[in-house]
C-alpha cells in the first residue's frame, strides 16, 4: 500500500482516507486475519486483487491496524488485542 498508504492504481487500494475501511472497522480484523480476495470499492475505484491472510499476533494485529487508522486522514479507531481475539 506504499509507505505514505496511498496504494498503487489497479494494483493496491489506498488505506489513506480509505473509505472501505472506516465505515467497517470489523471488516478490517477480518482483512487481517483471514485475508481478502475479489472485488471491492475503494474511495470510487475498483480493485480486484488477492491480500493474504497474515500470520501476527492478536497485539500486532491491533497495533497494525491502530496504527493505519490514526494515521493518513481515517477515522481514529483504536483497536484492543481483545477485539481482535474475539473475531479470531
Amino acid at each position: 500500500h506504499l509507505p505514505n498508504g496511498e496504494g498503487l492504481a489497479n494494483a493496491f487500494p489506498p488505506l489513506a482516507k480509505s473509505d472501505y475501511l472506516n465505515k467497517n472497522v470489523d471488516k478490517a480484523i477480518d482483512i487481517v486475519l483471514r485475508g481478502l480476495s475479489g472485488e471491492i470499492t475503494v474511495n470510487g475505484q475498483k480493485y480486484n486483487s488477492q491480500m493474504p491472510a497474515q500470520v501476527l499476533s492478536d497485539q500486532e494485529v491491533a497495533s497494525v491496524l491502530t496504527f493505519i487508522y490514526n494515521s493518513w486522514g481515517n477515522n481514529g479507531t483504536e483497536f484492543t488485542e481483545e477485539q481482535v481475539r474475539a473475531k479470531r
